[in-house]
């Protein structure tokens, strides 16, 4: 299984960025998705998850309202909807896959992750 999260570069806090993550393999439907993040400095943290069927999500309390994660089981891809960022949303963003297909917020949860994509918010 491999990821391959894009849509980073520079935004204005108060913009909006759009992260997708596409994952190969015929097995993405089985898979909960999440996203975290890790700032410079910073441990990784968690971000927002999504349950295999798309059917219940969860976010970091430092990303509710603003943030949206969704995913698209036909296209193999999980998004990121990011809404009225901040400069302390600066981090690369990383995308998980976990097999049993529930989603969590603690990192060792995810079997898979991708090679992460760089948000920096200015100010």
């Amino acid at each position: 299984v491999q990821l391959q999260a894009s849509g980073g570069g520079l935004v204005q806090a108060g913009g909006s960025l759009r992260l997708s993550c596409a994952v190969s393999g015929r097995t993405f439907s089985s898979y909960g998705m999440a996203w975290f993040r890790q700032a410079p400095g910073k441990e990784r943290e968690f971000v927002a998850a999504i349950s295999r069927s798309g059917g219940s999500t969860k976010y970091a309390d430092s990303v509710q309202g603003r943030f949206t994660i969704s995913r698209d089981n036909a296209k193999n891809t999980v998004y990121l909807q990011m809404n009225s960022v901040k400069p302390e949303d600066t981090a690369v963003y990383y995308c998980a896959a976990g097999s049993d297909g529930h989603y969590y917020v603690k990192s060792y949860e995810y079997d898979y992750w991708g090679q992460g994509t760089l948000i920096t918010v200015s100010s």
